[in-house]
């Protein structure tokens, strides 16, 4: 599996997190949960961003690692 491959399951990943955690943020009544689940899909979906940069990086700089 290619670096460029990597980086975009490892991407996909964070995004599903992010995605999950918000709805278990809206699925609890728990204020103390909720604020939880809320910073971590916040937190996630920062990852994602840095994911995204560092993957349009490797597909521009680095061809070889583009997809066919």
């Amino acid at each position: 599996m290619s670096t460029g491959s990597k980086i975009e399951k490892a991407l996909t990943s964070a995004k599903s997190l992010a995605v999950d955690l918000k709805s278990f943020s809206l699925d609890t009544d728990d204020q103390q949960a909720k604020q939880m689940f809320n910073q971590l899909s916040s937190t996630m979906d920062n990852v994602a961003q840095m994911l995204q940069s560092r993957f349009d990086f490797v597909q521009s700089e680095e061809p070889q690692y583009k997809q066919s």
